[in-house]
């Protein structure tokens, strides 16, 4: 199961409100950044490399809450 098929019964729930908040504002940045920045910004922050590019490079997996 990957996250392009998992449904939401099947997510654990989301339980760091800080790489949350993290991400939120590095996707935010993209934009204005780019997303070389963007990745740096979370990286600099300790956010796993796993997280910081399912969220920058494929946007249809992030998590809506």
């Amino acid at each position: 199961m990957n996250a392009d098929t998992a449904t939401l019964e099947q997510r654990k729930p989301r339980t760091d409100m800080r790489t949350r908040d993290l991400v939120n504002q590095a996707v935010a940045s993209v934009p204005s950044l780019g997303l070389q920045r963007a990745a740096e910004f979370l990286a600099a922050m300790n956010v796993p490399a796993e997280i910081a590019v399912r969220t920058l490079v494929y946007p249809h997996r992030r998590r809506n809450a």
